[in-house]
């Protein structure tokens, strides 16, 4: 009887700690959010107290990118907990977003458009959001990811914010989703994404101005007003419906700022 109980024992202290770690681990900065089709991560603001909803910023990564990559960088972390806000990282099926015109697009990996909902609505639901203060933006590839969302899901975010990407190819005739906030940033000697496209493999990168002209038009944007902030130059325009299309400009390449896109979170959520 003795040798059955401390065998009994023997078993419990081998097997409890990992049942104890599978009942406690849930998705967040450090593991994945599954959803259909795909994961996400998400990091909460520090200090959160109460059950209030919050806005948070959706970020799609660049080529080669990954969810855990973003949440890597702790300032980016430490920005939105600051702002009071999540940050949700975004995850591609591959090395990079399956868009139109992208390179290997005939070779699909799945909707993207149908991935974002998924994740908005599980990340609403799980954790608190604010589904009228979530911002989308995404750095290179992400901004071109971001740039899809505008003219597909600009109904479902507050504002966007595309950094140093557009669409591929070239810019579409219209959108199916109605005027959305946008405030595009682009460094103006960017040569991975410049700023008048570029050819990549059969393919090319869209013009970020014929992209600006389109959007202008399906708006009904008015004349611009320059701003200065954050080291950028910016154009800024209104819609009869107060929605904003700005046009930001800093003095550098191809590179990620996360004032900029502070800058950018502030003004959208005057």
């Amino acid at each position: 009887m003795l040798r059955r109980l401390c065998a009994l024992l023997a078993a419990l202290i081998l097997i409890t700690p990992v049942q104890l770690s599978a009942q406690t681990q849930t998705c967040g900065a450090d593991n994945d959010c599954p959803v259909d089709g795909g994961d996400y991560r998400i990091s909460l603001p520090e200090g959160r107290q109460g059950d209030a909803p919050i806005g948070a910023i959706v970020f799609a990564h660049g080529y080669r990118g990954s969810s855990a990559g973003v949440m890597r960088n702790r300032g980016f972390r430490r920005m939105a907990s600051e702002l009071g806000i999540a940050l949700i990282a975004l995850n591609a099926a591959g090395e990079d977003w399956d868009l139109p015109n992208a390179p290997g697009h005939e070779t699909s990996r799945r909707d993207e458009m149908g991935y974002v909902d998924r994740v908005l609505n599980d990340a609403t639901a799980r954790f608190g959001l604010d589904p009228e203060r979530i911002v989308a933006a995404g750095f290179s590839a992400g901004g071109m990811f971001v740039w899809n969302l505008i003219c597909e899901r600009g109904d479902r975010f507050m504002g966007f914010v595309p950094m140093s990407g557009t669409f591929w190819k070239e810019a579409p005739e219209s959108c199916s989703s109605p005027p959305a906030n946008v405030i595009h940033i682009h460094g103006d000697a960017d040569r991975t994404v410049p700023l008048e496209g570029r050819a990549i493999g059969d393919t090319t990168q869209g013009n970020v101005f014929d992209v600006l002209d389109m959007y202008r038009a399906y708006g009904g944007y008015g004349e611009a007003e320059d701003v200065e902030a954050a080291g950028m130059t910016c154009s800024a325009r209104r819609n009869p419906a107060g929605k904003r299309l700005d046009f930001c400009l800093f003095s550098g390449g191809h590179s990620f700022s996360l004032a900029r896109l502070r800058q950018a979170w502030e003004w959208l959520d005057e």
